[in-house]
């Protein structure tokens, strides 16, 4: 249980004005009337990434220490805080695919969140509670949520939240945690 909630809730919040949230929006927009499968293909490609990390995750686990582990979550926190201050540019809109609303957000979102913020996140939570299953499982949970809230808003998504505001705090809570977290991993108090 140690990695389900933290790794839910660092992707829930990693998620929220992201790009592969903008790329939510799009595909919703791309295929109305078919949520249903975008949502369904952004669960895979989440399912697959999260997975990929979170087993990363896992042989680091085995070969550094404790405390290696927990400045590596710190890095991962510090650049979540700073990637979150970035102002992200609506993805391409996958116009020439012809996968249909499943295979289209699946692939798409699969390849756009391939390495990024919330993928680093899941491996460092997996390899400091060394547990596959439960990281992957939250990190997937909670980008399925945050794609969820943008799918059901679609259109009015950037004026329903106010996303500048959102993306600040998200990027304070992740610059302040990272900092306690690096200077506990180097002991400096």
């Amino acid at each position: 249980m140690d990695a389900l909630l933290p790794t839910f809730l660092a992707a829930l919040l990693a998620e929220f004005g992201d790009k592969t949230q903008l790329l939510a929006i799009v595909l919703a927009l791309r295929f109305p009337r078919r949520e249903g499968a975008v949502l369904a293909g952004i669960a895979v490609a989440a399912l697959a990434n999260s997975l990929i990390a979170a087993g990363a995750g896992q042989l680091i686990h085995q070969m550094i220490n404790f405390r290696a582990i927990t400045l590596m979550i710190a890095v991962a926190l510090l650049s979540a805080g700073v990637g979150s201050l970035m102002r992200q540019r609506r993805p391409d809109t996958a116009d020439s695919w012809k996968l249909g609303a499943f295979g289209t957000s699946a692939v798409s979102f699969g390849i756009l969140a391939f390495g990024d913020t919330t993928q680093f996140l899941t491996m460092t939570l997996a390899a400091r509670a060394d547990s596959l299953l439960l990281a992957a499982a939250g990190a997937t949970a909670g980008t399925v949520a945050g794609a969820a809230v943008a799918v059901a808003l679609a259109d009015r998504f950037e004026k329903s939240l106010p996303l500048r505001p959102l993306r600040h705090g998200i990027a304070g809570l992740f610059l302040l945690i990272g900092f306690v977290t690096a200077i506990g991993a180097l002991r400096l108090i």
